[in-house]
């Protein structure tokens, strides 16, 4: 089948369909216009009878349990006054009681102190005579009160009166509420009951019992309180006389009063509860609820599950955020990321604490970077416009540029740039991560520094040895010299002697050989008297470098072990790393520190630690250890020696070697000149120490040498 041309679309095709297709898109129109008015209503009744029947349940629920709560306030306010009429019905037995068979005093007071232990609600009970006379009384244990006699006698006091009433009666009777104050300043209403003693239908005294009302709430109505209930005795006015219960806690209050009536007294007993709007449906409207909600989550099952999914791919996004910024947030790595036109859109916290300045002052940047020093502008413009345009790839092992702080201090930074490529594998910038390498230059150029400062010490020492070796070589030629000169002054002042006497007696006679003149004798003798000089001044020339070298002890300090490893192993490792060899010291602890020279101590540990790894530089040696180790000697506490240990796994030293292995200028390599070792034991015999080796187990070699511990300063007593 071949394609349609394009006259065939634009002429067939196109004219057949275009007097239909001309009125759809009016009538399409329309249609979504009516169909999404459709769905618009319905979910619009259908949101409206929702709401309406929600509403018409939560009321009916209110409602419902409004009636509830108040049906159970009105049960537990009569609960608490039937308990407390029970109560008091108790107690009176009690008291009535405790004038059975006609007690005395002394099993009165006990059988009266048993019912102020049991009863905490009774504060005190007197025993009165008919006069209304206290004979005996006994007070709770629980709560002391200081009772004024006098006023508890007279005949307006509420117990009279309660007393009054219960003879008018013949039976108990109660008096009403009044205040007694306490000692503390404060007080607390009180009650009493009056029973009246009779003998053959004859009053014979009274007994009077004070009740408090805060306690018979405390004892007789708290137990059966919730932690939403307040119970509080009132007078018919409204007057609150004692209250207990839990301080308000909910939005509505419940109120229900009940009348204590006792003989003689009335009391009205008020209980309080305090509700929240309804939290649940009660279970009369659950089925309906049920119903209801089986229905929404029918209809709205597809909106929840693709909300669902949202949410959990926000939930998603959130977390991978959340943990790329702690990631960012904890790199002491800055970073920074630029769009291709170098605006900067993105730095770390890292990377503002190293130049000092805020994200907001570098967001946005593009065309000079607060952080460039002024002087470096134009090359890093040119380097960035470079870099833009993609006509320069950056080295993957970064280069290294300057920045400036804030404060306009500048720094070495070691960048590494990368291409920043967003989730459609776009181009959008440029990614760059930068290390602050100035803490790294300053250990290089110490590392340096001491690398030259060893050098230079071995150089002097190296000439100190080779002082030493010349002074002992040459002192016995000098010497002999000297002592030939010497002979020779000698030889010659006896014969110019004789010569001269001879020619004084002979002066007349001919002679056979001619004499040496005065003047040649002269110059003999000024020759040999200057050949004895000059020996003798190179003696004093070579004693006195030797002296010189040997001056070195007076530099000698106290110093820790640990401090004198410390100085060789920024040189030790950079050796290490290059022949691949692994370094492992240790210090033992509790070392008192060593008495050396630390420049010659730091040398000799560093030649014994090249030697060692330079005999592990061998294709066959493939596990390369150089351990140090600083221990004790067998006497090595406050007075003693301190033992050095440097031991390798290398091939070892043979047995024609170590014969010869401290001669001076004696070397196994073509580019020694075979003092190192010398030397090393030179310094150590100077500090009164030993230098030696021995094979290591199972291969290598092990270099000891022991240097003095430093003796404490005397104390003053």
């Amino acid at each position: 089948m071949n394609s349609p041309t394009p006259d065939d679309s634009t002429t067939g095709l196109g004219t057949a369909l275009a007097a239909p297709l001309q009125p759809r898109p009016r009538r399409t129109l329309l249609q979504r216009w009516r169909g999404a008015w459709r769905r618009w209503s319905l979910w619009t009744a259908l949101v409206g009878l929702v709401v309406s029947m929600l509403a018409t349940l939560v009321w009916l629920a209110g409602r419902y349990e409004e009636s509830q709560v108040q049906t159970q306030l009105e049960r537990d306010a009569a609960d608490a006054v039937v308990d407390i009429r029970v109560s008091l019905s108790r107690t009176l037995q009690n008291l009535q009681a405790l004038h059975a068979n006609d007690p005395g005093e002394l099993a009165w007071e006990v059988g009266a102190a048993d019912l102020l232990r049991n009863h905490r609600e009774l504060i005190r009970i007197e025993w009165r005579d008919t006069s209304l006379r206290v004979r005996d009384h006994q007070q709770s244990p629980y709560r002391p009160l200081a009772w004024d006699r006098r006023l508890r006698e007279s005949g307006q006091s509420d117990a009279a009166i309660a007393c009054a009433n219960a003879r008018r009666l013949s039976s108990p009777a109660y008096s009403s509420s009044y205040f007694q104050p306490h000692g503390d300043g404060l007080g607390s209403e009180m009650m009493d009951l009056c029973l009246p003693l009779t003998t053959g239908g004859k009053v014979t005294g009274f007994v009077v019992a004070t009740f408090s009302l805060r306690e018979i709430l405390l004892n007789l109505v708290a137990p059966n309180l919730t932690r939403r209930q307040e119970a509080s005795f009132i007078e018919p006015d409204g007057t609150r006389l004692a209250v207990l219960g839990a301080a308000r806690k909910g939005s509505r209050m419940f109120t229900s009063q009940h009348l204590l009536d006792m003989p003689g007294s009335t009391l009205v007993l008020r209980m309080d509860t305090w509700h929240a709007a309804p939290s649940l449906f009660p279970n009369v409207l659950t089925a309906l609820v049920t119903a209801m909600s089986i229905a929404l989550v029918t209809v709205m099952a597809v909106l929840v599950r693709d909300n669902r999914r949202r949410l959990r791919a926000e939930r998603d996004l959130a977390d991978a955020l959340a943990f790329r910024k702690a990631m960012e947030d904890s790199l002491v790595t800055g970073l920074r990321a630029r769009d291709l036109q170098g605006r900067i859109t993105y730095v770390n916290p890292a990377f503002c604490a190293m130049v000092g300045f805020s994200a907001a002052e570098l967001l946005g940047q593009s065309v000079t970077a607060p952080y460039w020093p002024p002087e470096l502008v134009d090359e890093y413009r040119a380097r960035q416009a470079v870099r833009l345009s993609g006509g320069e790839v950056p080295p993957r092992e970064g280069f290294e540029s300057v920045f400036m702080r804030k404060d306009g201090t500048r720094f070495p930074v070691l960048i590494i740039e990368a291409p920043l490529i967003n989730a459609q594998g776009q181009h959008t910038g440029w990614m760059s991560a930068f290390l602050d390498i100035s803490e790294q230059r300053r250990i290089e150029e110490l590392s340096r520094a001491s690398q030259e400062r060893l050098q230079a010490t071995a150089r002097l020492a190296t000439v100190g040895e080779m002082a030493s070796l010349l002074s002992h070589e040459l002192n016995q030629p000098l010497a002999a010299i000297s002592s030939y000169a010497t002979g020779s002054i000698n030889l010659l002042e006896p014969a110019s002697s004789t010569a001269a006497a001879d020619a004084g007696d002979t002066a007349s006679a001919p002679t056979t050989t001619a004499a040496p003149s005065a003047h040649d004798v002269e110059g003999v003798r000024m020759a040999l008297t200057q050949i004895a000089r000059q020996a003798e001044r190179a003696g004093k020339v070579i004693k006195s470098v030797h002296d010189f070298v040997r001056r070195r002890d007076q530099a000698r300090e106290s110093l820790p072990a640990q401090q004198l490893l410390d100085a060789i192993l920024p040189l030790v490792s950079l050796q290490a790393r290059k022949l691949r060899v692994r370094v492992q010291t240790h210090v033992e602890s509790g070392l008192p520190p060593v008495l050396c020279d630390r420049t010659m101590v730091e040398q000799v540990l560093l030649n014994l630690a090249r030697n060692a790894m330079q005999a592990m530089d061998h294709p066959d040696i493939h596990q390369r250890v150089l351990d140090i180790r600083v221990l004790k000697t067998a006497t090595g506490q406050r007075t003693g020696w301190i033992k050095f240990t440097v031991t390798d796994l290398g091939t070892g030293i043979d047995s024609d070697v170590a014969a010869k292995l401290f001669t001076p200028f004696y070397t196994t390599r073509s580019e020694g000149m075979g003092l190192g070792l010398s030397m090393c034991r030179t310094v150590i015999e100077q500090h009164g120490g030993f230098l030696g080796f021995a094979a290591n187990e199972p291969r290598g070699t092990v270099f000891t040498f022991t240097l003095p511990v430093a003796t404490p300063p005397a104390q003053s007593p």
